[in-house]
């Protein structure tokens, strides 16, 4: 790998904040575009960091690649996370650096960090139907899909699809 997995640094929230917006504007994962609540929270590294953890990809000139939330159920970022749970949200990757394993990396980073942390049995995640190539990472890191978890976060919207790693 020509990059690293770590935490995100505070001069580094724009950046990210930055990139996440982007992934989700320009592939076409947001519904109101520009005008979408989500953005703001895809944009707020300053918050998530405060509120669980935040992990970067920086190549070896300290440039950011993309990022991920990491959170244990029950927390605050954790959308369907329960007991003896971890999860992860907000995968996003510059479009420049697609194509690397950036994304795989900071799933399985996400996945480390989760068995790391006592007591955590599984990770669980929720994705959008569309984010095929996302699915693709999801699969061959190991997750399998749950339907039974699949849940919408608005009344009008599609489901989110779920996905689940035994540890």
């Amino acid at each position: 790998m020509d990059f690293t997995i770590r935490a995100v640094r505070p001069e580094e929230y724009e950046t990210l904040g930055d990139i996440t917006a982007r992934a989700y504007l320009d592939d076409g994962h947001l519904d109101f575009g520009e005008e979408d609540d989500y953005l703001h929270l895809l944009r707020d590294v300053p918050r998530r960091v405060a509120e669980a953890e935040v992990l970067v990809a920086v190549d070896r000139s300290g440039v950011v690649l993309g990022g991920v939330t990491f959170a244990r159920g029950g927390e605050e970022w954790a959308d369907i996370a329960g007991e003896g749970e971890a999860e992860f949200r907000m995968l996003a990757v510059a479009k420049d650096a697609r194509g690397r394993g950036v994304g795989e990396a900071l799933v399985r980073a996400c996945v480390e960090r989760a068995r790391e942390t006592g007591g955590c049995r599984r990770v669980v995640l929720s994705t959008q139907p569309e984010m095929a190539s996302a699915h693709r990472i999801y699969v061959r890191t190991g997750f399998v899909r749950t339907p039974g978890r699949d849940w919408s976060p608005l009344a009008d919207m599609d489901p989110l699809l779920t996905y689940a790693l035994e540890l």
